[in-house]
């Protein structure tokens, strides 16, 4: 990962009073929980993204963003984009939305086909129904949670779009399954959605946190994407600043701009100038601090390994490689619904895998994002709460 743009940086740790006043969401619990649900790190926010967006308030500048294309974002996401992945769109192709699930949206309200959207399950559970939402039917790709590493069935993903399924939400790096699919998976996804002219919309919010031992390939980097697709981007989930409402949109086909030029305001609108600040602070100065994040989360994914092979031996956790977040099987200790258990008697709350899964039984989302006590301690209330 290069730190060209920016020194290195350390993570510092939030403690419990700092976290609960500048994480309401997720710290937002009863005093003696630990919160380990929602995807938010209980980190500072790196010093100089902290600081661009004060400078904008100290400056007064709390008017309306750019309508459309922001050159200067846009540049910004490309230049980061090949400093990290080796490839970058044409900054053309870069345009704000409000957020990744937004974004997800106005791609199917204004790319796709009326038939259905595929969705594979395990899947983010804020993007359940979004097929319903945008007026199409959704189709549940289940990928079983007793396979040792997820893999998409290309067999199934074809018949599904024989059946009349048009588009395919892909989430890559994967939430929940911790996955990074190489170029061959997304290779052989290609090759299925092209025999049936269909679409991709790839969400790749969490690309910029893999983690060593993987490389993150963009679905629009492979030949042959640039009709079919788009991504969806932020620099929101790794910076953690959801909040400030800023993801990017990547439209790499010249008549897919144009399609979505010609949109209505009202399908495109409310991003956030201080979310775009932030952004663009965040590609343009914030790859040192990436670096550390990085390091930090690749030492807590080793000691989260260390901890369960410990105190919860018989949990399984498929290999981590990117984000922060750890899908655990934990169904061998006899708990159909293991996170109402991890709240009621280890006061930990863990996210339900029924909610990624429906139908899932004993399958917890687990945030190692915190500090190395903090998490030592989670898993410790966990192993009393299911043993």
């Amino acid at each position: 990962m290069s730190q060209s743009a920016g020194g290195r940086r350390p993570v510092v740790d939030l403690t419990e009073e700092e976290a609960r006043r500048k994480l309401p969401l997720k710290w937002g619990v009863p005093e003696g929980v630990i919160p380990a649900w929602v995807a938010e790190m209980d980190y500072a926010v790196d010093p100089v993204v902290l600081a661009a967006v004060q400078e904008m308030l100290a400056d007064g500048i709390t008017g309306y963003p750019l309508f459309g294309w922001d050159r200067a974002l846009a540049e910004s996401y490309a230049a980061w984009s090949g400093r990290h992945f080796g490839w970058a769109p044409e900054p053309e192709a870069v345009h704000p939305v409000v957020d990744v699930t937004a974004g997800v949206r106005l791609a199917i309200d204004v790319f796709s086909g009326p038939g259905g959207v595929v969705f594979p399950t395990p899947g983010y559970n804020a993007q359940h129904g979004l097929a319903h939402v945008t007026g199409r039917q959704e189709h549940l790709l289940e990928v079983p949670t007793s396979a040792e590493r997820c893999e998409i069935d290309l067999d199934a993903l074809d018949r599904l779009f024989a059946g009349g399924a048009q588009t395919l939400l892909l989430t890559q790096p994967h939430n929940p399954w911790g996955r990074v699919f190489t170029r061959a998976e997304l290779e052989g996804i290609r090759d299925v959605v092209v025999r049936h002219g269909a679409r991709v919309v790839s969400d790749e919010i969490h690309a910029p946190l893999v983690l060593p031992g993987a490389e993150h390939v963009s679905y629009l980097d492979v030949e042959g994407t640039h009709d079919h697709a788009v991504a969806v981007v932020a620099a929101s989930k790794a910076f953690n600043t959801a909040g400030l409402r800023c993801a990017q949109l990547v439209v790499p086909s010249p008549a897919d701009r144009r399609l979505l030029a010609d949109q209505p305001l009202s399908r495109n609108d409310s991003y956030s100038p201080v979310g775009v600040v932030a952004a663009r602070a965040a590609y343009d100065h914030g790859d040192g601090w990436l670096a550390s994040l990085v390091e930090r989360l690749d030492q807590q994914r080793t000691l989260l390994a260390s901890l369960l092979a410990e105190h919860l031996p018989e949990v399984r956790m498929r290999p981590l490689e990117a984000t922060y977040l750890a899908w655990l099987d934990a169904s061998a200790y006899g708990h159909d619904d293991a996170a109402a258990v991890a709240l009621d008697r280890g006061r930990v709350m863990v996210s339900t895998g029924e909610s990624y899964a429906p139908g899932t039984t004993g399958q917890v989302r687990l945030n190692i994002a915190t500090s190395p006590d903090r998490l030592t301690e989670i898993v410790e209330r966990l192993a009393k709460a299911w043993r």
